[in-house]
């Protein structure tokens, strides 16, 4: 059986599923392997207000863009204090996390893994488990 090679697609994050994430975060998965990605993944995280992440770690570089909203990023035991249109750029296995810096107002970060095979660890409890099971009804 012959495969055929993907074509390029536009994905429309406002007509597709959100998953919980748990703390006021939901997230919309977006290129993965699903549409024929080999060597990343990315994504949508939108916060409420006040919301944040646990502190985690990947198995993989990552890079995160703050879409909308204001945001303390902490990375490695420092906070950032970022608005729309800043950037990060995260090595592996360095523990960060997102956190709505506003009691009034959502923020949105498009993330970005180095793999399609990206893990998330919770630094709390070690917890390890593939990014993209994380987005499985």
């Amino acid at each position: 059986m012959a495969t055929e090679t993907p074509k390029g697609v536009v994905l429309y994050p406002d007509t597709m599923k959100a998953y919980e994430r748990g703390g006021g975060a939901k997230t919309i998965p977006l290129v993965g392997p699903r549409i024929g990605a080999k060597s990343f993944l990315n994504g949508m995280t939108i916060f409420g207000p006040g919301a944040a992440i646990p502190l985690h770690t990947h198995n993989c570089e990552e890079s995160v863009l703050l879409l909308e909203g204001s945001a303390i990023a902490e990375i490695d035991g420092e906070r950032h204090h970022i608005k729309a249109g800043d950037i990060s750029w995260i090595p592996a296995e360095v523990p960060h996390r997102f956190i709505n810096a506003s009691q009034t107002e959502g923020m949105k970060i498009l993330w970005i893994y180095a793999r399609t095979d990206a893990t998330r660890t919770l630094v709390e409890t070690g917890e390890t488990r593939p990014v993209l099971a994380e987005h499985v009804d």
